[in-house]
């Protein structure tokens, strides 16, 4: 047997739809208002999680708590050249910062430039980098196939590479490269690895367009000169709390060691790109906050449209009401039975408004280039909201129907 009080709800929700459906087309023009407000929402709430996951994928792609040391820009007859200019940032430089800077955990010089590729009768022009064994780690470039060179590489200037994915496309096709040899400049190269797809960064660079040799290989021989400079090194803190600590250690050291005394100028550029993309991601809560609360200014309007129909439902049934409280219905029994209308109204709109909301999440996505999934979250935000609204609304028109003067209600026509 059912308890009573779950009972006396069924009675009480069954009175509400009856009384609803007296007036279809009024009840589903209100609950459609209520179902583009619901549905605006989920949809904000939606694309503000899948922007924040991409932010937090880039994120994470980026690298591992990285700082980025790069050689700065020289003057040049009273011209600037730009970053990479300097010739002061050498290999000593980063054996300093990881001997004496703790919270800096590991680093990998590089050296940047562009290559002409051959394998076969294939050819394709692509970015190299000389990095060491731990810029791997650092930028977080698994390797799919194959392995990676070693330290014993480094030091022996070995002529070996790791293919990113779109110069093994452009190079092998689908066939598997591990092993065979590359010709860049007049030296060949032995293909060890294969790095994972890594995709576009944020600034929508293709990331897999690379391929990665040991810096002293680069150094001592694909340089006209040989070279014992540096572009870049990149270096991972302990943490991220530790970022800017580290790079402001960095900075401290590079100018002991580079002898730049009082104010002068830096001959390097540290850069924080995690930084820039955490700043970013904050922007983007703070314009999904702005969002929501615009979408909610259409639950508002639905709400408001809830009232008036609530409204007009008691001027309908004034004489209804009446009879109900002479006959002995208290109050609190007549103000239940519209606030449960109210609410019934608004949670109709509302479960339409959340399956529209995940019909439409699949063409958001395409339209956008990105996954966009309804989190379970929103589907509780929007039904909660539902009834908040419903409540709100509908409590001043169930009071006032509860607040009639039974006579006087009875005499109204």
């Amino acid at each position: 047997m059912l308890p009573r009080s779950l009972v006396i709800a069924l009675i009480l929700c069954a009175e509400a739809a009856r009384a609803l459906l007296r007036n279809k087309v009024r009840t589903a023009l209100t609950a459609l208002s209520i179902t583009i407000g619901i549905a605006a929402v989920v949809w904000v709430v939606a694309l503000g999680k899948a922007g924040a996951q991409r932010a937090e994928d880039q994120l994470q792609a980026l690298g591992d708590n990285l700082v980025w040391i790069e050689a700065g820009s020289r003057n040049v007859a009273g011209v600037r050249t730009g970053s990479h200019g300097m010739t002061t940032l050498t290999a000593e430089d980063g054996q300093a910062i990881l001997d004496e800077i703790p919270r800096v955990k590991s680093l990998s010089p590089q050296v940047d430039g562009t290559v002409l590729v051959i394998a076969g009768s294939r050819n394709w022009t692509t970015r190299y980098r000389g990095v060491s064994p731990a810029y791997l780690e650092i930028r977080r470039f698994p390797v799919a196939t194959g392995s990676a060179f070693t330290s014993s590489d480094v030091e022996a200037a070995a002529t070996v590479c790791l293919l990113g994915q779109t110069v093994r496309e452009q190079l092998f096709g689908a066939a598997d490269p591990v092993g065979q040899d590359v010709r860049i400049g007049l030296q060949l190269f032995q293909v060890v690895g294969v790095l994972a797809p890594k995709g576009q960064s944020a600034s929508g660079q293709d990331q897999d367009d690379t391929i990665l040799l040991p810096f002293t290989t680069v150094q001592k021989r694909l340089t006209p000169r040989g070279i014992t400079w540096l572009d870049d090194i990149m270096c991972s803190a302990t943490s991220p709390g530790a970022v800017n600590a580290a790079a402001d250690d960095i900075s401290d050291l590079l100018r002991q060691r580079h002898h730049l005394e009082g104010t002068g100028n830096d001959d390097f550029n540290i850069r924080r790109p995690e930084e820039l993309l955490k700043a970013q991601l904050e922007q983007s809560r703070t314009f999904a906050l702005l969002l929501i609360s615009i979408a909610s200014v259409a639950l508002v309007v639905g709400g408001i449209g809830i009232m008036n129909v609530m409204l007009a439902s008691v001027a309908e049934r004034t004489r209804e009401i009446g009879l109900r409280l002479a006959i002995g219905a208290s109050e609190w029994a007549v103000q239940l039975q519209f606030l449960a209308e109210s609410v019934i109204l608004s949670l109709f709109g509302g479960a339409l408004g959340v399956a529209v909301s995940v019909a439409g999440s699949s063409a958001l996505g395409q339209m956008l280039g990105w996954p966009v999934s309804i989190p379970l979250q929103a589907i509780a935000l929007a039904l909660g909201f539902s009834i908040g609204v419903g409540v709100f609304f509908g409590y001043y028109p169930a009071r006032k129907a509860s607040r009639l003067d039974p006579i006087a209600a009875l005499r109204s026509e």
